[in-house]
């Protein structure tokens, strides 16, 4: 065999070593993308889901599809995904609830943080303290003293044990120092009746679900639980400022993938979800649902906003002994 042959071999050799990550991510989709969504069709997770799945999909050669799989909370369709084939084409649209699954579910057969590969990180929707009309404050710094004045005599409402607005309170209950009974209900428009009438003295639930109420003066809004003020209601000053340091409270919407999928198609898949973010209608569209974009996510930074959240409410539900049985 001539040297210029041997050349040739290795230089063949050489290019499909490549081949799994780089040529594959340029082949990238093979075939129509699943999203599974492991919450119910139309709410307030998948209708987010779809717009973006929609605009991925007039960039991409084959269409980025919802799949809506639900059951025991988020775990069905979450372990879909962390059972999927590593090659970009099922992708997990999560919430909060993709970290909290941990401390929450110890016994689950997959690990949702060592399980998975985060793409981006693609919005964060903040929660707004709101409390009975008639309940004699105005300020969160006049609730706090009067929860103080009597502790363990109010109780607020969650949608659920171990959901964002449980947490959220559980929170705010452990950095101002008070007490309050906790009702849980199924889902955010099954508390607000009984906020509305007085039988819960507050919560501090989705901007999403209380900004009409806040709006239409059914109830008052004391505090928005961004890191500084936000669009969505610039009226509201921040937990932080309100008298609560250390306060920051979200939902938020991420895009994971199998573990093990290859860099190079998870960049590709980043990149895209990114392009998506930044477009004006899908920003417009994604305000009027009160959440606030982010278009320059990346794996590493979404991973480590996924583990900072996994750190912190871990530490909550330990706190408040929080179960989901």
């Amino acid at each position: 065999m001539t040297k210029l042959h041997r050349r040739t071999l290795l230089a063949a050799s050489a290019g499909a070593a490549l081949l799994p990550g780089a040529a594959r991510a340029q082949e990238w989709p093979t075939s129509p993308v699943r999203m599974i969504v492991p919450f119910a069709a139309g709410g307030p997770t998948d209708i987010p889901a779809r717009l973006i799945a929609d605009k991925m999909s007039e960039k991409l050669p084959q269409r980025v599809v919802v799949e809506n799989r639900t059951g025991a909370g988020v775990v069905v369709g979450t372990e879909l995904v962390a059972r999927a084939p590593k090659d970009g084409q099922t992708i997990l649209y999560s919430t909060i609830a993709h970290a909290v699954l941990p401390p929450l579910f110890p016994r689950l057969t997959f690990n949702a943080l060592e399980d998975f590969q985060q793409v981006a990180l693609v919005a964060v929707v903040p929660m707004i303290m709101i409390v009975n009309k008639d309940l004699p404050v105005n300020s969160l710094p006049e609730l706090i003293a009067l929860m103080k004045q009597n502790p363990g005599k109010y109780d607020y409402g969650s949608s659920g044990n171990g959901g964002a607005v449980h947490l959220a309170c559980e929170l705010f209950l452990a950095l101002a120092g008070v007490q309050a009974n906790h009702i849980p209900y199924r889902g955010s428009s099954a508390l607000m009746p009984d906020l509305l009438a007085g039988r819960l003295a507050f919560s501090v639930d989705v901007a999403a679900s209380a900004i009409g109420y806040v709006r239409g003066n059914q109830v008052k809004g004391l505090a928005i639980s961004s890191a500084k003020r936000s669009s969505v209601a610039p009226e509201l000053p921040t937990f932080q400022d309100a008298g609560v340091p250390g306060y920051e409270a979200y939902t938020w919407h991420m895009m994971h993938v199998p573990a093990g999928t290859p860099a190079p198609i998870v960049t590709r898949i980043n990149r895209l979800a990114n392009e998506v973010m930044a477009m004006p209608d899908v920003k417009a569209r994604l305000t009027e649902l009160t959440a606030e974009t982010v278009a320059d996510s990346t794996p590493e930074s979404a991973r480590q906003f996924l583990l900072a959240e996994n750190r912190k409410w871990s530490d909550i539900i330990r706190r408040a002994n929080i179960t989901v049985n």
